[in-house]
């Protein structure tokens, strides 16, 4: 399981583009149904920069934009020097740096909700900061807003979201912009994205950048969702991974395996896609510790003052740290959704909570919990590679799919004390090539990322 999510942590494709992309016919749509896309498309935005041509479009200050097959932005001249003390470890050290400032991306969703996502490269001695600024609806300008400081390493800075943001009209709950009264404030109406890079002094090492962006969104409050009509039958060979199986590893770590749902999941999709660590880099963990790669994974997606590994930019950012993957955080409209990406052999991770008599066959309940759907059976139940589970050939299950849907879509359900919270409405981990295929691209903007 993961840590409990904040409480302000909470949609593709008709059944014709399902059939397009996997190649069979269409399905006939519930009656009752809303088409998932038409959701989608009115309760979340998507916006990336990831081109030369969008690299270029920013404000440069230090910073140069890098051509080639995947572009980027790299620390050129730098803008000034900085003292940074490590909240984490009390240590101060100079840096130079410089930023890369995004044109304004105004929203098609005016939105409750922002979450920011990168993918970069940052060799020993760099580092990097992602800031949003936005504007809400009624024309005022939030704060900038740090979403996070990161770095594929922890030997320079440990890796952090920041605490204690807001300017009462919204806050940023550890990787999430929310406002903070969806009832009456107004919503953010666009934004501006600010990167910095950081370096030692006198060196040329630097951070590359290939993707920055954010996922906006609005989801109306409700306990429960519309049936999705079943469309694809098809299962992915995604290895499997036991988080139960690492309890007491590692406690530094968010208390050892019992916690490590989501770079548990993570581990399992990068491997899909070919992704390995080498002996080296899995050289500090315990030889007597089976699948040493799913205690690597959560070291490194460890967010320091969180206290946990379920910081969800930065397993998507760890994901993006294999050659030749990006990683990206969006929410999905329904299980019409998943069925589009599964059928271009897209594995997706998803973010749910649920009591136990909630899930038939889970065991278990859960304040937030990460798992990989991999397929669909014949009758449209959810095939999924559930971390929480005794050994890794009990990952492997099947739930209902009315269940598993309502549970994973909802934004609103009730505790075992009867209290109302919330749910994640739809929240999802997308990994995927760097260079997509012709089918995995047109499902992937199905569901509206780019």
């Amino acid at each position: 399981m993961s840590r409990a999510e904040q409480p302000s942590r909470r949609s593709v494709l008709a059944a014709a583009v399902v059939a397009a992309v996997a190649g069979g016919p269409a399905p006939a749509a519930a009656e009752d149904a809303e088409d998932p896309a038409q959701a989608r498309s009115r309760f979340v935005d998507n916006r990336a920069w990831t081109t030369y041509a969008d690299w270029r479009d920013g404000t440069a200050r230090g910073t140069r934009a890098v051509a080639g097959a995947r572009p980027g932005v790299v620390l050129d001249v730098p803008a000034g020097t900085v003292d940074y003390t490590d909240p984490h470890t009390g240590r101060t050290a100079t840096w130079e740096y410089a930023t890369w400032t995004s044109p304004v991306h105004r929203l098609s969703v005016p939105s409750a909700e922002a979450i920011a996502s990168w993918n970069a490269h940052t060799p020993g001695g760099s580092w990097l900061q992602v800031e949003l600024r936005g504007t809400y609806t009624d024309g005022t300008n939030t704060p900038w807003y740090v979403m996070g400081r990161w770095a594929a390493g922890d030997r320079d800075i440990k890796r952090t979201s920041v605490d204690d943001q807001s300017d009462g009209r919204s806050s940023i709950a550890t990787d999430t912009f929310a406002i903070d009264d969806p009832s009456t404030a107004p919503r953010l109406a666009s934004y501006r994205l600010r990167l910095t890079l950081y370096r030692k002094p006198g060196t040329k090492s630097t951070p590359t950048v290939w993707r920055l962006g954010a996922m906006g969104s609005d989801v109306p409050d409700r306990f429960t969702v519309p049936a999705s009509t079943p469309g694809l039958a098809r299962e992915l060979a995604v290895p499997r991974y036991s988080q139960d199986i690492h309890q007491g590893q590692y406690p530094e770590y968010d208390n050892g395996g019992e916690a490590w749902c989501s770079p548990t999941s993570s581990q399992m999709i990068i491997e899909y896609w070919g992704g390995r660590l080498t002996p080296e880099q899995l050289a500090w963990v315990d030889p007597s510790y089976a699948d040493p790669q799913v205690c690597h994974a959560a070291r490194f997606t460890y967010d320091h003052q969180y206290a946990g590994c379920g910081n969800w930019p930065f397993n998507a950012a760890y994901a993006a740290t294999f050659k030749g993957l990006q990683g990206v955080v969006t929410r999905l409209g329904s299980l019409t959704d998943l069925e589009t990406l599964i059928a271009a052999g897209i594995p997706a991770m998803t973010s749910q909570s649920f009591l136990a008599g909630e899930l038939t066959g889970a065991g278990y309940g859960t304040a937030g919990h990460l798992m990989t759907v991999i397929g669909f059976t014949g009758d449209g139940d959810v095939i999924a590679n559930d971390p929480a589970s005794p050994s890794n050939e009990a990952v492997r299950r099947v739930y209902q799919r009315r269940e598993w849907e309502n549970i994973w879509l909802r934004t609103k359900r009730y505790n075992a004390a009867g209290d109302v919270v919330s749910g994640t409405g739809g929240v999802c981990y997308l990994y995927f090539p760097a260079q997509p295929t012709a089918q995995q691209r047109l499902a992937l903007a199905a569901v509206g990322v780019s």
